[in-house]
């Protein structure tokens, strides 16, 4: 996440072209949004395959997401318009056409958010969420905005653990996934080979694939410490969440 973060400073200081990145999370973690100040006390304990699950904040809004067994991308750029729906519509393209390219077909949902209580990204799905033709929520997006210069970032749930699932938010994953065993079984690989030529595709550009350098690690690494000092992830008292 502060990797996100950096890239999306040095977007804003115009010192890096418009950046598309692909990340899964090892160990497990659980990023809560920008302003969610209320999640289960024992989310500061939990465990997974022998390591902690850690708690990390995202600069975007929106609920908790569990990053185990999901792919995430991130895109900071400058646009020449502020028009926010407009600006989230056209960036989700390059994901509706790459999986489209997989035989996915995805849509935006039509429903508005109903439960308020759910702490789960994914236990509720918007019309901002890109869904299946049968309601399972495949993609979750936020964004950040500074000035003209936006990060949106999202999780695509390809192998959800239901066991840590359950430990996380007391509830089964949805059944919808079981019926998907084409996605469990693509190789984040391949899915990220189509999303970059679905993203060429749509904004006629080429992608000059760029690993961070040994300098841009260490400015990373000393943002990510000013960041960890800066604010602190703690806990809403007395809440807990029953299976």
């Amino acid at each position: 996440m502060a990797i996100d973060r950096w890239l999306f400073e040095q977007c804003c200081r115009g010192l890096m072209p418009a950046t598309l990145r692909f990340y899964t999370w090892t160990p497990a973690a659980i990023s809560l949004g920008k302003n969610q100040r209320h999640w289960p006390n024992h989310w500061q304990d939990l465990t997974w395959q022998g390591q902690p699950v850690n708690l990390v904040r995202r600069p975007t809004g929106g609920r908790a997401v569990l990053h185990a067994g999901d792919l995430c991308y991130a895109i900071a750029l400058s646009l020449p318009s502020t028009h926010r729906r407009q600006a989230y519509e056209s960036l989700c393209q390059f994901l509706i056409q790459g999986w489209e390219t997989l035989g996915i077909a995805l849509q935006f949902g039509n429903a508005h958010r109903s439960d308020t209580h759910n702490p789960n990204c994914f236990g509720t799905a918007t019309n901002a969420d890109l869904v299946l033709r049968n309601g399972f929520k495949l993609v979750g997006s936020a964004q950040v905005w500074q000035g003209n210069t936006v990060l949106q970032h999202g999780s695509m749930r390809l192998r959800p653990h239901q066991d840590l699932v359950k430990q996380v938010f007391g509830v089964e994953h949805c059944t919808e996934a079981e019926e998907l065993p084409f996605i469990t079984q693509l190789p984040e690989s391949v899915i990220t080979a189509h999303l970059i030529q679905a993203i060429q595709s749509c904004f006629a550009t080429e992608i000059d694939r760029q690993p961070l350098c040994p300098q841009e690690w260490r400015e990373v690494q000393a943002f990510a410490q000013l960041e960890a000092v800066c604010e602190e992830v703690r806990p809403a008292k007395g809440l807990t969440y029953e299976s």
